[in-house]
């Protein structure tokens, strides 16, 4: 049975449609379908109910796809099993990180990736929307949250503080909130991606939560861009500790609210399916655990 053809049945459960699962794997809707006739054939069974309208999986299928998928990934465990066994990891990696990650600190990490696996070539995209992994041909993407695509594979690789903060010219100008509600005074610098504005922000302290609605004369779709506005004193951010954990320390930033608790960021190293789940990428999810963790604690 050719594991082309499997991968191609998957994808056709994804996305429940012949056409589209050729326009994303780039081949003609014909060699699809004969594909699955063919699998079909191998099997005896019928995998999709076919009408002018609907395809439908059919309880013979929704069998199938759960074998399927636990064969597709003990097949490729064991591919990268064997690679480890060689002491080689090689091809290419796809990378999307997010602006502030991939400019102020996944760089170096990328660069002593490079050094250790020498056979590995890295295609770096820095912004941050998560991209559309089949269009961009992405292997995997450094996001903070988890993905709601459930079809996707996520590893998380930390868990680290949310931080309010603003740079010592801003404070000395404009003074310092005592409390969330505080911020309705003051200009909060805002991040917006894909049409979504990031303006409500969640602190807690022993007695009760708060969510405030923040406005802000600024606002960006790039995460770097909000920490250097706030850095030259244009406002307050509010930030995922590892962002600007190097800007607390050198003093260019100063944390606000130290008494006050804002809902923790999880990153996570997402991949589209377990087929991009290469050697090279497990290796680059250990590297960013072991940075992360020493950066954290240190």
């Amino acid at each position: 049975m050719n594991t082309s053809d499997l991968h191609l049945f998957i994808r056709i459960v994804e996305t429940g449609s012949i056409t589209e699962a050729a326009k994303q794997l780039g081949i003609t809707p014909p060699a699809v379908s004969s594909a699955l006739r063919r699998l079909e054939k191998q099997l005896d069974v019928q995998l999709f109910i076919r009408t002018t309208r609907q395809l439908r999986i059919t309880s013979q299928g929704e069998q199938f796809l759960f074998h399927c998928r636990q064969a597709l990934e003990s097949l490729e465990q064991g591919r990268m099993a064997a690679h480890h066994m060689q002491g080689r990891i090689s091809g290419k990696l796809r990378l999307s990180v997010a602006s502030d990650l991939g400019r102020n600190i996944v760089l170096p990490w990328l660069d002593e990736f490079a050094d250790l696996h020498p056979s590995v070539s890295i295609d770096l995209i820095v912004g941050d929307s998560l991209s559309d992994f089949f269009l961009d041909q992405i292997d995997v993407a450094l996001r903070y949250g988890k993905p709601e695509d459930s079809t996707m594979v996520s590893f998380h690789i930390a868990t680290m503080d949310r931080v309010t903060c603003a740079s010592p010219a801003y404070i000395a100008k404009f003074g310092e909130p005592s409390c969330p509600q505080d911020l309705s005074e003051h200009n909060c610098l805002l991040h917006r991606r894909d049409g979504r504005l990031f303006n409500n922000w969640e602190y807690q302290d022993k007695s009760r939560s708060y969510k405030i609605k923040v406005s802000s004369n600024k606002v960006s779709n790039d995460t770097d861009i909000v920490r250097r506005w706030a850095i030259s004193g244009k406002g307050i951010a509010y930030r995922a500790k590892i962002d600007i954990l190097s800007d607390l320390r050198s003093e260019k930033l100063v944390q606000l609210l130290p008494d006050y608790k804002s809902p923790p960021v999880e990153l996570h190293l997402i991949c589209p399916s377990r087929k991009q789940v290469s050697p090279a990428v497990i290796a680059f999810r250990e590297l960013l655990r072991d940075k992360s963790t020493q950066m954290l604690v240190i």
